[in-house]
């Protein structure tokens, strides 16, 4: 990413917190979240499990409110639900549709006719990867293909802000390598603003201008790291001293939450 002097914050996160009611008792997941991110900057989210790193990402997206605290998207007109990508791990295909119609659904329901949504993401059919696919139905898809669907179906809406759920969690780790590299591409080229979560350091690392790191629950600030590898990058950077000292940094902060809690 370019410096800051360059760039504009597109997504403020001040003093964010959010609890909710388990079993009668008020829990809280959350606890003063501050975080910026810029126009066009890759950052992902780590933290142990149950510290609240997809709870912030529905917050982002307008699928929750925060119970205290203050969040500004400035890339998004009116209403953050709808407004902003948001991909989840599981792919979420209709059985029933091709892989053209499934990627067409978020235009349709944007108000696109289903011609003209079919024609745009005819557009994006090569660059994802999915020519000769197009009349495919999912049960005949490996996984990284139905990702391949699933991501273009989130990035054709011409959303300039993405939040990604551990989108490669459930697939085998050959695939998981390539679909992040494929990724790097996508995003190099369309220049979005993606701020994705993931259990996975080295894809952290790999991905990301910066990472946020969580606490254990209530999830909280505990690092921001900026990833000082030059891009573009492919997969032999893994083996560098470089990338080895930050999974270090990172890996003796995760164990050390972990083992407090």
């Amino acid at each position: 990413m370019a410096d800051d002097t360059s760039t504009h914050a597109c997504i403020e996160i001040s003093s964010l917190c959010k609890s909710y009611s388990i079993d009668g008792t008020r829990e809280v997941i959350l606890s003063d979240i501050n975080l910026t991110v810029h126009q066009g900057e890759f950052v992902s989210i780590i933290g142990p499990s149950g510290c609240g790193k997809s709870t912030l990402l529905n917050i982002i997206a307008g699928l929750d409110e925060a119970d205290t605290g203050h969040i500004n998207v400035k890339d998004v007109e009116g209403d953050r639900l709808g407004n902003i990508g948001y991909m989840q791990q599981k792919d979420l295909l209709l059985p029933w549709r091709s892989v053209l119609d499934n990627a067409a659904i978020g235009l349709e329901v944007q108000g696109f006719s289903t011609k003209d949504a079919r024609a745009k993401v005819k557009q994006g059919i090569e660059r994802f990867g999915l020519s000769g696919f197009e009349d495919v139905y999912p049960y005949a898809l490996s996984g990284g293909m139905k990702q391949r669907v699933s991501f273009l179906r989130t990035m054709i809406m011409d959303q300039s802000i993405v939040l990604l759920d551990e989108p490669f969690g459930a697939l085998d780790s050959l695939t998981r390598v390539q679909m992040q590299s494929w990724l790097l591409e996508v995003w190099e080229l369309m220049k979005k603003t993606i701020v994705l979560v993931t259990h996975d350091v080295d894809e952290a690392i790999f991905l990301s201008d910066r990472i946020c790191l969580l606490s254990a629950r209530p999830g909280a600030n505990s690092d921001l790291l900026t990833v000082e590898l030059a891009r573009p990058r492919d997969h032999s950077v893994l083996t560098s001293s470089e990338f080895g000292q930050i999974k270090q940094f990172l890996l003796s902060k995760l164990w050390a939450h972990i083992e407090r809690h």
